[in-house]
C-alpha cells in the first residue's frame, strides 16, 4: 500500500511540528512520499513563511529594504534546524539567497517558492529521507498551465528512483526551469498529482483541524464533524466558502478514484473526514451532510410577460453580464422572469451600467437590484431519498422570521441553496442547523437507501 502524506503549513511551522510529523510517518510504512507546504502560523500573532517572502517581493519592487523581513525568515528556519540538530546548512544557504534576492537575481516566484523549498530540505534530512525539488518533477508549460502529462513521467521517474522521498508542494518550473507557482494552497495540488500520477491507495492531507465540520465553528457552536463527504459535496461546500481543503486539489484523485482523508497532525488518533465515492452495507448515513455560505451577493431580478416565447431573451441578458467580465454564480427562473445573482465585489462599478443596457437592450417589464445578499447552500447527498426536506428547511426559516429572498436547487438534488439578508446569514445557518443537522432524524443507513434504490444515484 502507498499514501501520499501532505503536511500544511502548520503542521511544520515550528520545531516541536516537525517532531509530530515524523511520529506520524515512521508510524505507518505506507508514508513513503511527504509533501510539505511552507512553515506556517506557531500561534494567532505569528506570521507564515509564505506571506512574509510575498511581503519581501512588494519590499523589492518598490524599493523598500527588507532586511528586517528577510531576517525574520531566516531566523524561523535556524531556530528549526536548531532545536532539531539538523546537519543542513541552513544558515548558509539562507543567506547566500537572501544577498541575492537583494540584489535582484531571483523572479518574484521563485523568492516565495523559497519557503516550500527550504521546509522540505530541513523535512527530508529529519525524516531521513531524499528530497526532490518540486521544479525538476512538477512541469508548467510556458504560459503557465499545468503540463500533466510531463509532470505524470517525471513524478513516476522519481519514485521509480527512491523508495521514499520529501517533496515541497506549492510550484514547479517549465523546461527552461523559469520557476511558476500553483495557486495559493497550491501543496494540497501537488500531493494530489503525486497521487494520482503514482496509483497511490490513499491521500492523506494533514492540518490542524480534525477533518471537515458540518458548519462554521464561529457560528455554531461545537458543530459536529463529518465522517465522509463525496467529492461532489466537498466541491459544493468548499465553494461556498468551507475551507479546509484547496478546492482544486479534489480533482486529480477524483478522477484516479483516490479516497482522500483530512487529518489533525495536532491529534492523530482522531478519525478524520474520509473523501470518498464509496461506503459500506449498513454504514448511518447522514440527510443533511454540511451547511455552508457566503455574504455579498446581488441578484438582478428580471420580469418580462410572455419571456418564454421569445426565443433568445436569456441569452441575451447574459451576455451582458459577460460584456463587462461578471460571473454568474446562479439562475433561478420562472416562466417570465430570472435572477442572474453574482457576487457584490464583481459589479462594484458596474452594476448600474449592467441594468442600464438590461434595459434598454431587452426592455423588460420589470428590474429590481437586490443587494448584500447572502448564500446559504444545505449539501446532503441522501436528500433525495427523504421527502419533504426543502419544505421544512423553508418552514424552520419562516417560523425563525428569517425571509428567503431566493430559492436554488441544483439539479442532482443534493444542495437547497437560500438567499436571504447579509443580516440574517448567521441567524439562518443556526436555524438550519439545529432543524437538521443536530437532529436524531437526520441520518439514514445504507441499506434503507438501496432499500428506496436512491443510493446509486445519489452518491
Amino acid at each position: 500500500m502507498i499514501k501520499i502524506t501532505k503536511f500544511g503549513g502548520s503542521s511544520v511551522s515550528s520545531a516541536e511540528q516537525f517532531k509530530k510529523v515524523k511520529k506520524i510517518v515512521e508510524a505507518d510504512e505506507a508514508r513513503r512520499f511527504v509533501v510539505v507546504s511552507a512553515a506556517g502560523k506557531r500561534d494567532k500573532t505569528d506570521s507564515k513563511i509564505t506571506d512574509l517572502l510575498y511581503l519581501v517581493n512588494a519590499h523589492l519592487q518598490y524599493h523598500v529594504s527588507c532586511d528586517d523581513l528577510l531576517g525574520t525568515i531566516g531566523q524561523r528556519f535556524c531556530e528549526i534546524a536548531k532545536e532539531l540538530d539538523l546537519q543542513y546548512p541552513i544558515g548558509h544557504e539562507f543567506g547566500v539567497f537572501r544577498e541575492r534576492a537583494k540584489r535582484g537575481d531571483f523572479t518574484p516566484e521563485y523568492i516565495v517558492s523559497r519557503g516550500e523549498y527550504f521546509t522540505a530540505r530541513m523535512m527530508a534530512e529529519y525524516l531521513g529521507f531524499p528530497f526532490v525539488d518540486a521544479a525538476d518533477v512538477v512541469a508548467f508549460n510556458q504560459d503557465g498551465t499545468l503540463d500533466m502529462d510531463r509532470t505524470g513521467e517525471q513524478l513516476r521517474a522519481a519514485i521509480g528512483e527512491e523508495k521514499h522521498f520529501v517533496l515541497p508542494g506549492f510550484y514547479g518550473a517549465t523546461a527552461d526551469g523559469q520557476i511558476r507557482l500553483l495557486d495559493r494552497g497550491g501543496g494540497d495540488i501537488t500531493g494530489a498529482i503525486l497521487a494520482q500520477s503514482i496509483g497511490a491507495d490513499l491521500y492523506e492531507n494533514w492540518t490542524d483541524v480534525s477533518g471537515f465540520l458540518t458548519a462554521d465553528p464561529r457560528i455554531v457552536d461545537n458543530p459536529k464533524s463529518i465522517s465522509r463527504i463525496t467529492y461532489a459535496e466537498l466541491r459544493e461546500l468548499s465553494y461556498m466558502g468551507a475551507s479546509v481543503l484547496h478546492e482544486e486539489a479534489i480533482f486529480p484523485v477524483k478522477d484516479a478514484g483516490i479516497p482522500l482523508v483530512i487529518k489533525n497532525t495536532n491529534r492523530p488518533d482522531d478519525p478524520g473526514t474520509v473523501i470518498s465515492e464509496e461506503t459500506e452495507p449498513g454504514m448511518a448515513e447522514p440527510i443533511i451532510t454540511g451547511i455552508a455560505g457566503k455574504r455579498d451577493f446581488v441578484a438582478v431580478h428580471i420580469r418580462t410577460n410572455h419571456m418564454s416565447n421569445q426565443v433568445g431573451y436569456l441569452r441575451k441578458a447574459l451576455s451582458i453580464f459577460e460584456r463587462y467580465r461578471v460571473s454568474i454564480e446562479h439562475l433561478p427562473s420562472g416562466i417570465d422572469s430570472f435572477a442572474v445573482v453574482v457576487q457584490g465585489a464583481d459589479v462594484k462599478d458596474c452594476l448600474y451600467s449592467i441594468v442600464g443596457d438590461i434595459q434598454r437592450e431587452l426592455e423588460p417589464d420589470e428590474i429590481k437590484v437586490v443587494e448584500r445578499l447572502a448564500l446559504i447552500s444545505t449539501v446532503g447527498r441522501n436528500m433525495s431519498s427523504r421527502p419533504g426536506i426543502s419544505g421544512r428547511l423553508f418552514g424552520e426559516l419562516g417560523s425563525a422570521g428569517v425571509n428567503i429572498r431566493m430559492i436554488a436547487q441544483g439539479s442532482e438534488e443534493f444542495d437547497i441553496i437560500v438567499g436571504v439578508n447579509d443580516e440574517d446569514f448567521e441567524h439562518a445557518i443556526r436555524v438550519i442547523y439545529n432543524a437538521f443537522v443536530d437532529s436524531d432524524e437526520n441520518v439514514i443507513t445504507v441499506d434503507e437507501l438501496e432499500e428506496k434504490g436512491s443510493f446509486n444515484e445519489v452518491v
